[in-house]
């Protein structure tokens, strides 16, 4: 009897070696930052922060990050009537709220991780105007943090993804409009891609909207084009998306300067609306050579632009996805050497490979046509 309730109490009582033992000990550094590495998110990262003092030493190490902003609101939001009546001023209005909001919800433990600033630089910055918000556990409130200051303690980022809420360009719905931009100090290129309305195949179920989305063209604009507003609404299309791709890029500079170690940073929507991209190269270009910027309306101002136009009045995708009045504009600078002019006449790939599928390939069968050419002034 009593060697049975020995081994009982051995099982309700093991040795406190046997519990007391931290098996993530175990685990090596590297493989901890894999991890850390897999996860990316910011907010996640920060949780796992508060889990251990070794946590919280190596996830300043992480290399690839991932910031996910979950609303945008206005710096003077002074009243819910206010807000209300913003809706009403269409995309515009929205885009404007972007280049002067705040990003702010709650993000709890986060601001565990914040710690001590950084030396800040002389200049102002200019995404003061963004802030993530972070439970403060000494008022019952939220602490908002720019987007600069939730980095600022990650020392070896390689890979920045930001990614905003939405596009900031309304559109209507069964609209199609995306727009990849590439930076350096200023814009090196854009792609914009556009069509009036989209069918999928489920849609086609009637033999009329089949006829009519197969109707052949001899590659030319027709003229309905130009007197059904057509143009002008690829115009705005066009200058839209440069402004929003402008104003994201001018909001980038302090996380770029804070982070010597960047090789790649985009800058995304959750809609795929826009994506801005920076390599290494494009990225320490901005840190060498100061861009020009209108502090007024907060983005980088696009020099002169050499702009190439493709239309179809229906585009069939091999998906069975029909683009109507599908149109694709190249963005370059006017100011190029004349060799580097001639080598982009003839290679298109940046064009057509701007896009995930199925877009891509929609810009691959456009760029086969025929080729419209648009100069536009800086702005």
């Amino acid at each position: 009897m009593s060697s049975q309730r020995a081994d009982l109490a051995c099982r309700i009582f093991p040795e406190p070696d046997a519990y007391q033992i931290d098996h993530f000990d175990r685990l090596p550094d590297s493989l901890l930052l894999l991890v850390f590495n897999k996860i990316g998110d910011v907010k996640a990262l920060g949780r796992c922060c508060v889990v251990s003092r070794r946590f919280h030493s190596l996830v300043p190490q992480v290399e690839n990050v991932v910031v996910r902003v979950d609303c945008v609101i206005s710096d003077d939001d002074s009243s819910s009537s206010s807000a209300s009546s913003d809706k009403s001023r269409g995309p515009f209005w929205n885009l404007l709220r972007l280049v002067f909001g705040g990003i702010v919800k709650p993000i709890q433990t986060l601001g565990q991780f914040l710690g001590p600033k950084r030396p800040s630089s002389s200049s102002p910055s200019p995404s003061s105007s963004l802030a993530v918000g972070t439970d403060d556990d000494s008022d019952a409130g939220v602490t908002h943090h720019s987007p600069t200051q939730v980095l600022k303690n990650f020392n070896e980022i390689r890979l920045l993804r930001i990614e905003l809420p939405s596009g900031e360009l309304g559109i209507d719905d069964g609209v199609l409009l995306k727009w990849r931009a590439d930076f350096g100090s200023t814009l090196d290129n854009c792609v914009v891609l556009g069509a009036s309305s989209v069918f999928h195949p489920k849609d086609l179920t009637d033999s009329s909207a089949t006829a009519t989305n197969c109707t052949d063209d001899n590659g030319s604009i027709p003229d309905s084009f130009y007197t059904n507003g057509g143009l002008k609404l690829r115009v705005v299309w066009t200058i839209s998306s440069l402004i929003a791709a402008s104003a994201r890029h001018y909001l980038l500079q302090p996380i770029i300067s804070e982070h010597g170690t960047l090789d790649n940073l985009v800058l995304t929507d959750a809609d795929g609306q826009g994506v801005l991209y920076m390599n290494r190269e494009q990225l320490e270009e901005l840190r060498v050579k100061p861009l020009s910027a209108s502090s007024a309306s907060k983005r980088t101002l696009v020099p002169a632009l050499n702009m190439r136009l493709w239309y179809a009045p229906h585009l069939e995708l091999p998906d069975g996805v029909v683009l109507k009045g599908a149109t694709l504009v190249a963005i370059r600078p006017s100011e190029q050497s004349p060799n580097t002019a001639k080598k982009e006449a003839s290679d298109l790939s940046w064009v057509s490979t701007a896009f995930e599928e199925p877009y891509r390939t929609a810009a691959t069968m456009l760029v086969k046509r025929r080729t419209y050419c648009l100069e536009m002034n800086s702005f």
